[in-house]
């Protein structure tokens, strides 16, 4: 398993990088912002879902449920039911796949 520093370390990039994101963004939403906003971030929820990747675990809902919810409480005291937490998953799905590219990926080589 990954090590809860490197959770910090993860999330503050993933946190830096979304805020620069919705500031980028916000010109461009249209309709009204919600009158509630969500209980977890969507730094958290990319932050979750990286996780996810890096920890060995095969079913996301084992890893949620019973990882996530018991065992990190600490470091994400917010937690959503799992149902909760897929539809933020997908409200998170286009800046999830910009920080993968720009900031995930290395540079070619050539080789």
């Amino acid at each position: 398993m990954i090590c809860f520093d490197k959770i910090t370390d993860i999330f503050s990039i993933v946190d830096e990088f979304c805020k620069d994101f919705d500031k980028t963004t916000q010109p461009f939403l249209l309709g009204k912002p919600s009158k509630r906003p969500p209980i977890m971030s969507k730094s958290e929820v990319i932050t979750i879902y990286l996780l996810f990747h890096l920890s060995g675990f095969r079913c996301f809902k084992h890893y949620y449920i019973f990882y996530v919810q018991k065992h990190m409480q600490n470091e994400f005291p917010k937690t959503v039911s799992y149902n909760r937490f897929l539809e933020l998953m997908q409200s998170v799905l286009l800046p999830m796949t910009i920080f993968a590219k720009t900031c995930c990926l290395g540079k070619c080589k050539g080789f």
